[in-house]
């Protein structure tokens, strides 16, 4: 059984949770309170979730646990079995953790500090809707990010863009309202619309 330390609301932890009920994997959570990070720090060594404990072998951050699942566990798969598909799926989870992500956290940077930079603000908004167009037009003609069936792309974008649909009752972070807010699903998106609501209604790992 794999052991999934875990907080309320995080995205990142799931991406994690869509990937393992992809597998069908038995898990265990351990939901940790932000206030005390001591379980996970305790078994990682470091603060962050998500962490798995798969039989003793300890991976921490989302992406890194998605590869350690999909090289212990190949079927059902997550990435392309073909190199051509593989590379594309490592360069769209590039581009979406090292660039897609600047805005909302350049987002939250300013309005985290003393005196907001509402100008850069406003253009980092305006980053994060106009992506939305791009992942529009990757939905042409098929159902799922990349390809005709679910791979780790869907399960890595879904968690933040989701938040185009809005927010759930009780989740008041600032990370998640920045996403909410600046993410304007609007009737010239309705194959993300579609997207957003085929992935949400996917298993997770509880």
């Amino acid at each position: 059984m794999i052991r999934l330390y875990r907080a309320p609301f995080s995205t990142n932890v799931e991406r994690v949770a869509l990937a393992l009920a992809h597998k069908g994997l038995e898990v265990e959570s351990v939901l940790i309170d932000y206030a005390d990070r001591e379980p996970v720090i305790r078994v990682s060594g470091q603060p962050l979730v998500p962490v798995i404990d798969d039989g003793g072998t300890v991976v921490a951050d989302s992406r890194r646990i998605l590869r350690h699942l999909e090289r212990t566990r190949p079927a059902p798969p997550l990435f392309p079995g073909e190199p051509a598909g593989r590379a594309e799926l490592d360069v769209f989870l590039d581009w979406f953790d090292e660039v897609w992500k600047l805005a909302p956290n350049g987002i939250e940077e300013e309005l985290e500090g003393p005196e907001p930079d509402r100008e850069r603000i406003a253009r980092l908004g305006e980053r994060m809707a106009g992506a939305l167009d791009r992942f529009e037009a990757l939905l042409t003609g098929r159902d799922y990010l990349l390809a005709d069936r679910l791979t780790a792309a869907d399960y890595a974008a879904f968690p933040f863009l989701k938040y185009a649909r809005g927010r759930a009752p009780g989740d008041d972070e600032l990370f998640h309202r920045i996403l909410d807010e600046h993410q304007p699903l609007g009737e010239d998106h309705p194959r993300l619309a579609g997207w957003i609501e085929r992935v949400d209604a996917l298993p997770r790992a509880v």
